[in-house]
């Protein structure tokens, strides 16, 4: 054996003899999303009573994310980049924090105030080549893989391996844990009625040829859905599913029309089952890039025609969206909606698109004459386009507040416009 069969066979250990080089008070930056290590992460917490101080950094969790637990309290600390099921009481409750920061800047974070001294991450075996591939998540874990001292890879051969820039030399990683257990899904969900309806008005949207970026969950699988009788559509996106195979097997997305990176979706990380994960398996179609290049605006505004699709928690009657609190408490994050947001309002023919339901658990309304106490403000009211709901589209880019609260009301829950045009006076003495 030579090169870097030498290299790979000499720093192949376990789990547990890797994270032994891990000392108290350094900073880990985890793969994240349907990338994130299998083994390490519960090896790491196995060391918890001889570590202190230990701080964890990474957006989407789809493990356990056990160092958030209050018995490790003082062992781990994580910095959440986007909080979500496994770290929201952990952040609530002060025993993790939440850093804000847009998903495009994460990796000049790792540069400057955040700089990582161990990446942990899952790649593709090593090919012939010696070059290992992030998989299904390039977007900061690569700049993590090159600037982080110590590397620790989990190699599974259940990564797909992906085009584009997501290969990693062995050389490059310090030391390797070899895994064959299934890497993480995102199962589909059946939609529902009023998703479906969210899905087609927003479909009526999108023009053939347009470039699309679509969100995590059942409203862009609705929008997909709906999307079958156009065509030559692009994808420039943060993230993709299931749905978009759909749609590129069916002829729908050819990406023929892009005009950068034609006839190639382009995309940072994906979430999806394992026939997904097959199809993407050394597929050319798909190119990954890092997430400072994906949700780059000025990259965005190049393809013409973009069609941005994100959701929202609740918007107010200026127009205002909160995508990432519930009152004060941190539920998500920006991730990059505001950047494409922006993206698809600079491009050529572009639009953006913010879609809801129209109501809340309890036939709550989403629509509000003034965001929750506390409440963070995702998108602007200066930024905002369109918002969609079950009962049509408001197109506010261009509309005086007047027009804004009138067209926004048409399409709250029936039940409460009467209540909003009541509030559009009383709270900003506008008659609609």
């Amino acid at each position: 054996m030579n090169g870097w069969h030498d290299h790979f066979h000499s720093r192949t250990c376990t789990a547990a003899e890797a994270v032994a080089r891990v000392r108290s008070g350094q900073l880990i930056a985890m793969g994240q999303a349907c990338g994130e290590p299998r083994l390490l992460p519960k090896a790491l917490v196995a060391r918890a009573a001889e570590l202190r101080d230990v701080r964890i950094t990474h957006m989407i969790s789809m493990g356990e994310s056990l160092y958030c637990k209050p018995e490790y309290e003082e062992s781990f600390r994580h910095i959440s980049l986007f909080v979500g099921g496994t770290s929201r009481e952990a952040v609530w409750e002060n025993r993790a924090d939440y850093f804000p920061c847009f998903f495009s800047q994460i990796p000049a974070l790792f540069d400057h105030e955040l700089p990582p001294d161990v990446a942990m991450v899952t790649v593709s075996p090593p090919d012939a080549n010696g070059m290992c591939s992030l998989g299904v998540s390039v977007d900061y874990t690569k700049k993590a893989v090159e600037c982080a001292p110590l590397v620790i890879a989990e190699v599974n051969p259940k990564m797909p391996r992906t085009h584009g820039d997501s290969f990693v030399p062995v050389s490059a990683i310090d030391y390797f844990v070899e895994s064959d257990q299934p890497i993480h899904e995102l199962k589909g969900i059946e939609l529902t009625e009023t998703e479906k309806a969210i899905g087609r008005h927003a479909a009526e949207l999108i023009d053939d040829g347009a470039c699309l970026q679509l969100g995590i969950g059942g409203i862009p699988d609705a929008v997909l859905f709906n999307l079958t009788g156009c065509k030559d559509l692009g994808i420039h996106s943060e993230m993709i599913s299931d749905g978009v195979q759909n749609l590129v097997e069916k002829g729908v997305i050819t990406g023929s029309r892009k005009t950068i990176h034609q006839g190639k979706i382009i995309v940072t990380f994906l979430m999806g089952t394992r026939a997904f994960y097959d199809w993407i398996d050394d597929n050319p179609l798909i190119e990954m890039k890092s997430v400072d290049y994906t949700n780059d605006v000025r990259i965005i505004a190049k393809n013409r025609g973009m069609v941005s699709i994100n959701a929202a928690l609740e918007v107010d009657l200026l127009g205002q969206v909160c995508a990432d609190t519930l009152g004060p408490k941190q539920y998500s994050a920006v991730g990059g909606q505001l950047d494409f947001v922006r993206g698809s309002r600079m491009s050529e023919g572009g639009k953006s698109i913010i879609a809801l339901s129209s109501t809340a658990k309890g036939a709550v309304s989403k629509i509000v004459p003034r965001l929750k106490e506390g409440a963070a403000v995702t998108t602007s009211r200066f930024d905002v386009d369109y918002i969609v709901t079950e009962h049509g589209s408001a197109h506010l880019r261009g509309a005086t507040v007047r027009e804004r609260m009138r067209r926004l009301i048409a399409i709250a829950d029936p039940a409460a416009r009467e209540e909003l045009t009541r509030a559009a006076f009383e709270t900003y003495h506008v008659r609609v």
